[in-house]
Order: C-alpha cells, then sequence, then structure tokens
C-alpha cells in the first residue's frame, strides 16, 4: 500500500531502539523457542531491518500493543533469562519503544488526517 501524500513528514522508519528490542525478541525466541506468531516474526524482522512501514503496519502496531498490554502483569515478563512467551510476543513487536513509537506515528497520522 502506498502511502498517502499527507503523510510524507512522517517518519514510517522504526528508529534504533525499536530495531534493538526486536531483535533482543528474535534472539529469546531462537533460543527459548517460544513466543509470537509468523506475523510477529515478520513484523520483527521489518523493525530490525529498519523497513519503511506502511499506515496499515503502524494500525496493526497500536492495535497489537492495546490488546496485549496486560500481557505485562505476567509472571516472567521482563525476564531475559526464562522469558514469557508474551515478553518475547512483546518484544517482537518492538517492546516499550516500539509501542511509543507506533503511538507517536499514529497521532501524526491522525493530525494529518484532520488537517
Amino acid at each position: 500500500m502506498s502511502r498517502p501524500q499527507k503523510y510524507d513528514h512522517i517518519d514510517f522508519v522504526p528508529p534504533g531502539d525499536v530495531a534493538e528490542a526486536a531483535e533482543k525478541g528474535l534472539k529469546l525466541r531462537d533460543e527459548f523457542g517460544r513466543g509470537g506468531t509468523d506475523v510477529g516474526v515478520a513484523r520483527a524482522r521489518d523493525l530490525k531491518n529498519k523497513a519503511r512501514l506502511t499506515p496499515d503496519t503502524i494500525e496493526r502496531m497500536v492495535s497489537y500493543f492495546a490488546r496485549h498490554e496486560v500481557d505485562k502483569s505476567a509472571e516472567d515478563f521482563g525476564n531475559d533469562d526464562d522469558p514469557s512467551a508474551g515478553y518475547i510476543a512483546w518484544l517482537l513487536w518492538g517492546g516499550d519503544p516500539g509501542k511509543d513509537w507506533a503511538e507517536g506515528v499514529k497521532d501524526q497520522m491522525e493530525k494529518a488526517d484532520a488537517d
């Protein structure tokens, strides 16, 4: 999907901290054999490689984080030595930096939509 011209001023390339979180998620998934879906792995690869995302992908990221915020209260969320599947999945989507970044991009998109 191409980006509308009204979004030309918005940077859809994930920043370094988002790429690092996704890469960490991929490594933990490989090491522990759990966490995330094929979609989450694909998202992590795009984030790790700093691929320019689409507006639809930003929307999906925001939706993912909204649905999975509850995973942060699970045992072993944030434990790199024995991570929960939810923690690994969260990282695949860019972790906390990914959540903040996607929400910021969505805010910019909504402002552009209103103008």
